[in-house]
């Protein structure tokens, strides 16, 4: 009667509803069915440059602390030897003892 009807057998009545049509049976070796992805290998390019940038680093490391230390010595030679303060001189000028007579000069010129 039901056939009659158009229902499925199957159904439950619910109409609109997603059926399962059949439980897929899970494995119990799930990652045995899986295909593996293979890993990259290293490749020696990267290797190498890395190799490299970590000895860069550690010179450039060893530079810095031996520059600081230059530094520090030239400040300190600096404050040691730093130029003491010039004494000025003062130069005493004599005042002319006698007012230049311009009068009496050119007479003297004169008589040459």
């Amino acid at each position: 009667m039901e056939q009659i009807q158009g229902l499925d057998p199957k159904a439950s009545g619910e109409m609109g509803k997603n059926k399962q049509k059949g439980k897929k049976t899970k494995t119990v070796f799930q990652v045995a069915n899986k295909h593996l992805k293979h890993k990259n290998k290293a490749k020696p390019v990267t290797t190498t440059l890395k190799h490299i940038n970590a000895v860069k680093n550690e010179k450039v490391e060893n530079l810095n602390r031996i520059f600081t230390q230059v530094q520090r010595d030239v400040k300190s030679i600096s404050k040691s030897v730093a130029p003491q303060p010039k004494k000025q001189t003062q130069t005493v000028r004599e005042p002319p003892k006698e007012a230049v007579n311009v009068d009496n000069a050119a007479q003297l010129f004169s008589q040459l």
